[in-house]
């Protein structure tokens, strides 16, 4: 069946944004109509739902929260690659490492996990920097279950590496072969270092322990100045003293109130020292 092209009334949009914050927090502006509406088409057509109305039900009817989630993964990018704003694994390898490693084991949650190549980057940082016997562990959450899927399989095509993977990186990677051809897959012993769960940042956190370090990057962007403050007052306390946050570099904590100290560029501390 030929679906004709979505449009959302004024209405529907609003629907969609007032969702979209209830559940999420994800702040959808009057601009953003055309590219929810050609997202959400596509949803659409793959479950052959000819009107917005019909797919709205099956979101507002699923007991599983699957259509829910895929609604969100629609609307949001899942943007990722290794080692993104280097200057945080930098940061991470230079400055936490050091501060933390001879404290006991050194925990790093990454909060927006996506498709996984954060919390690889982090853990490949910390194999380098504390050698093969490293006692960290990283707790990666998102709030899709779609993306974690793809996360712990551990498996990306060559491009993702930007080509073919440095000499240093080939040895955390098994290569392809046959069908899987152009694809690596990260070794057991760096996928043994991550623990993948889905978590909402804007629900009430479950008891994460604490950590050294939390990377929430590129995420808080999508909220408003309201759910920042919430999401960072939750994340500050699942920081030790003396722990570090860092967001994305095209991110501020300006004009949100929070108790971190500014340490450099889109890298926060919490006060203290850790006992």
């Amino acid at each position: 069946m030929s679906l004709a092209p979505v449009r959302l009334t004024a209405e529907e949009y609003r629907e969609v944004a007032d969702l979209a914050r209830r559940q999420f927090g994800l702040e959808l502006g009057e601009g953003k109509r055309e590219m929810v509406a050609s997202r959400l088409a596509k949803q659409m057509r793959e479950l052959n739902f000819p009107t917005f109305r019909e797919y709205r039900a099956h979101v507002a009817n699923d007991r599983t929260g699957e259509a829910l989630t895929a609604l969100i993964d629609a609307l949001t990018t899942n943007h990722t690659n290794f080692f993104r704003e280097p200057a945080h694994f930098d940061f991470l390898r230079q400055t936490i490492v050091p501060e933390f490693a001879s404290r006991g084991p050194l925990r790093v949650w990454c909060a927006a996990s996506s498709t996984g190549e954060e919390p690889y980057s982090i853990a490949l940082t910390l194999r380098e920097a504390m050698g093969t016997e490293a006692r960290a562990k990283i707790v990666a959450t998102d709030i899709s279950t779609r993306v974690l899927a793809i996360a712990e399989r551990g498996m990306y095509r060559a491009e993702r590496f930007g080509g073919e993977p440095d000499p240093w990186l080939k040895r955390y990677l098994q290569r392809g072969q046959g069908q899987a051809e152009g694809w690596y897959r990260m070794r057991p012993e760096v996928r043994a270092m991550i623990e993948f769960s889905r978590l909402n940042l804007i629900e009430r956190l479950p008891d994460l322990g604490r950590f050294a370090a939390i990377f929430c990057r590129n995420v808080m962007i999508y909220f408003s100045r309201e759910t920042q403050e919430l999401v960072v007052r939750q994340l500050t306390e699942c920081l030790e003293p003396g722990g570090y946050l860092l967001v994305g570099h095209s991110e501020s904590l300006t004009g949100v109130r929070h108790s971190l100290e500014p340490v450099r560029p889109a890298v926060y501390r919490k006060p203290g020292r850790r006992t």
